[in-house]
């Protein structure tokens, strides 16, 4: 699967990178990022997640070909 980060995320993980770990959910997801970096646990979970481009919880089914883009939130002005 794919993946991609934003904004402060990037300070921990490449912008977008291949993962080849079987993960059954957005949950396993979230805690494999967070085992790699540890220091991103607490912007991990404030981050919503959107598997091709749609925003799904954290129970959602991920499969191997799905593009996931982690998203921390952020203010515009």
């Amino acid at each position: 699967m794919k993946i991609k980060v934003f904004a402060a995320l990037k300070d921990y993980f490449d912008k977008d990178f291949l993962l080849e770990e079987n993960l059954k959910t957005i949950t396993d997801l979230k805690a494999h990022l967070a085992q790699q970096q540890p220091k991103a646990l607490a912007l991990l979970n404030l981050c919503r997640f959107a598997v091709d481009d749609e925003f799904v919880d954290l129970s959602h089914l991920i499969h191997e070909n799905d593009e996931i883009s982690v998203i921390p939130p952020s203010s515009g002005g």
